[in-house]
């Protein structure tokens, strides 16, 4: 058989095109390896560790986090303080997080440092609850109205004619605050005009001022037929000044949250409903939107989680869940 002999300048020729690819596709290689070795600085600014939600919902990111190597948590509290919290976005932004989520004391006096956040850059995501209309920002939360118009539906037929009832508000300007406030009023004291508000207050979602204004309640009020507050944990402080007295035993409550206290009351038979308001959904939705921000699969997002109402009914399912997960 006759050898076919290889010129020296096709040997050449081979060992240009070689270098060549290899110029050509060694910076994409070393790109992309450094791009999947990134890691990501988030902030998550929370309102105060001190109300019950809010510290689930911190705990519950803490959790999330670990399941994205990529990116490293830092948990600010901003302890109820607008103050105190503002300059901690301040300080984010000066740190050069590369996403800060904030989760407002009071939307409207955060808004202008979340913009600030927008400004320089920073991705910015707003959660529990969420500042609408801060252009270039994203948000995940829930929807207030229909948290509260679960349990407005139901108290509908439960509280009894002519009742006398106590509201319990969050803060002002909080929009979970306000909606859920605001649905009270459309979705059951229009249309059950029989009854009778005799004591309203903001206790600023804290069961400790709860409790002041309730022992003022009883004190004033021989009767209550309901307590109707826009979150647990201030529900769970008038449930506490009435514990163990009879005149209260069929007195009505109704909260917003789904913490593992006001569960294990409506299992007692003690807390009439609650709105879940899932912190392990909000925090799973938070961190694989900031994913997705910070690696630009997407620009902005803005979404909610469900509404599921608990009640006595079903309550021993969401025992079962919460104990899954730890939290009982």
């Amino acid at each position: 058989m006759k050898e076919k002999k290889v010129s020296m300048k096709h040997i050449c020729k081979a060992l240009l095109l070689l270098l060549t690819l290899v110029l050509v596709f060694s910076p994409m290689v070393c790109g992309s390896a450094a791009a999947a070795e990134k890691t990501y600085r988030v902030a998550y600014v929370a309102r105060a560790q001190a109300d019950s939600f809010a510290a689930w919902l911190a705990n519950a990111i803490e959790t999330e986090a670990k399941k994205y190597p990529n990116i490293a948590l830092s948990i600010f509290d901003g302890e109820a303080n607008d103050e105190k919290e503002n300059a901690m976005i301040e300080n984010a932004i000066t740190n050069k997080f590369d996403c800060i989520i904030v989760q407002p004391n009071n939307g409207e006096a955060q808004r202008p440092y979340v913009e600030k956040i927008v400004e320089a850059g920073i991705i910015a995501i707003t959660t529990n609850a969420r500042i609408a209309n801060v252009k270039g920002s994203s948000s995940v939360d829930a929807d207030p109205y229909m948290q509260a118009k679960v349990n407005c539906d139901l108290a509908l037929t439960q509280v009894p004619q002519n009742a006398k009832v106590v509201v319990l508000n969050g803060p002002p300007g909080n929009f979970h605050a306000d909606e859920r406030r605001r649905a009270w009023g459309k979705e059951f004291f229009e249309k059950r005009p029989d009854v009778t508000i005799v004591g309203e207050q903001i206790a600023n979602w804290n069961k400790d001022e709860a409790m002041k204004f309730m022992e003022d309640w009883v004190q004033s009020s021989s009767v209550i037929d309901a307590v109707i507050s826009m979150n647990d944990n201030m529900c769970a402080g008038a449930l506490e000044v009435v514990k163990g007295n009879p005149k209260f035993d069929k007195m009505l409550a109704y909260g917003v949250d789904g913490t593992a206290e006001a569960v294990l009351l409506i299992q007692e038979g003690r807390m009439t409903a609650t709105c879940m308001q899932s912190a392990y959904d909000l925090a799973e939705l938070l961190l694989s939107s900031a994913n997705k921000l910070l690696t630009g699969e997407e620009k902005e997002i803005n979404t909610d989680i469900g509404n599921p109402l608990i009640t006595k009914d079903n309550v021993e399912k969401f025992v079962e869940i919460l104990k899954a997960a730890g939290a009982l």
